[in-house]
C-alpha cells in the first residue's frame, strides 16, 4: 500500500510577536505529522523560546497537545516536531518575550 502524504504551508512570512499562532490545518485523515518552523528574520532581543503544538476537534477551541520544541531564533533557523494521535486539527503557537519579533514560515507535513 502506498502511503499518502501532503505538506501544507500554514504560515508564510508571518510576523510573530507576543502570543502568536499559525493557521490551523485539518489533518484528521493522517496518522502522523511533522511540524516545521523556519525563522526568516529576527528583530529585537533574542531569547530561548519554545513553540507548542496544539490540537482541536473543531478548529476553533484549542488545547496543548504536549509537544514542545525550541525555536531557533536566528535567521534561517529551522526546527521541527513529530506528532501522532492528534485527532483532526493542528496548529503551532508560541509566546514571545516583549520586544522580540520573528518572521516565520510554518509548514505541516502529514502522512496517512
Amino acid at each position: 500500500m502506498l502511503r499518502e502524504s501532503h505538506t501544507a504551508v500554514v504560515g508564510r512570512n508571518e510576523v510573530w510577536e507576543g502570543s502568536a499562532a499559525s493557521e490551523p490545518y485539518e489533518a484528521g485523515w493522517a496518522l502522523e505529522a511533522i511540524v516545521w518552523l523556519r525563522v526568516l528574520a529576527v528583530e529585537g532581543p533574542t531569547a530561548n523560546v519554545e513553540a507548542r503544538v496544539q490540537l482541536s476537534p473543531d478548529g476553533i477551541h484549542w488545547v496543548d497537545e504536549g509537544t514542545r520544541f525550541a525555536i531557533s531564533a536566528v535567521k534561517d533557523g529551522l526546527t521541527f516536531a513529530r506528532v501522532s494521535h492528534f485527532g483532526n486539527w493542528l496548529r503551532v503557537v508560541a509566546d514571545l518575550p516583549a520586544g522580540m519579533k520573528l518572521t516565520v514560515l510554518v509548514s505541516i507535513t502529514v502522512k496517512g
